[in-house]
């Protein structure tokens, strides 16, 4: 099965709760689902994984895969890939990240692969997680939000992907609350200026719940047509 990246319209949208909840949803499908975060910064952990995103990530998927090949660069700082390893001296090399995926590729029916941030998130100077996504050869999942802004945003990652031939299954607004655009509008808008499907809609929750998330997805999306 082809990957799947899961990329967002900025950064703090969700990626990783979305890419979780897919996660879950695909293994209740006896799907052998294995979970990717090439590039991680932030503050790290003290226990378990440096971080916090790939332990939910990990849990959904139910899977023990060695740290360093699910997340080849975790950076301690909050700040993409390309800036954080000029701070701190660090080398990034694109075919470590590919050989840690044909690793996991090589031991599960399909990867699930986290991006950084959105589409342009820079890794190298004139590497971006756009050109990620297409040397994966990933289909791609586009997570946006229902804030003011959004529509704007979206249009533009969905535009820049397929100007790149990146495949898109589709939209997810995710964390909707009372404050952002009425959804059943925004599902609307957002389908007829991208011509792409919005896959569902998730609601804010105050605290991530992996079942009731796994839950929303199964009843909104057809799980089958993202993996085929």
């Amino acid at each position: 099965m082809k990957p799947l990246f899961i990329t967002a319209t900025d950064t703090d949208i969700g990626k990783t709760y979305v890419c979780a909840g897919l996660a879950h949803s695909l293994k209740k499908l006896d799907i052998d689902v294995g979970i990717m975060k090439p590039f991680a910064c932030g503050i790290k952990q003290k226990t378990g994984f440096s971080s916090n995103d790939l332990t939910i990530l990990a849990n959904a998927a139910m899977v023990d895969d060695d740290e360093t090949i699910i997340n080849p660069f975790f950076f301690p700082v909050p700040a993409s890939p390309y800036t954080a390893a000029k701070n701190l001296g660090v080398k990034i090399d694109i075919a470590h990240v590919m050989e840690c995926f044909r690793k996991l590729d090589k031991i599960h029916d399909i990867i699930l692969v986290e991006g950084i941030g959105g589409i342009m998130t820079p890794i190298l100077k004139d590497y971006a997680i756009i050109d990620l996504i297409k040397d994966l050869d990933a289909n791609t999942i586009i997570v946006t939000s229902s804030k003011i802004g959004t529509v704007n945003h979206t249009v533009l990652t969905s535009n820049i992907c397929k100007n790149m031939n990146i495949p898109i299954k589709g939209l997810i607004i995710n964390n909707f609350d009372s404050t952002g655009y009425p959804i059943p509008e925004l599902e609307r808008d957002l389908s007829a200026l991208t011509d792409l499907p919005v896959l569902c809609s998730l609601p804010h929750m105050k605290k991530f719940d992996l079942s009731k998330y796994s839950d929303l997805i199964q009843e909104k999306v057809d799980i089958s047509t993202l993996v085929s």
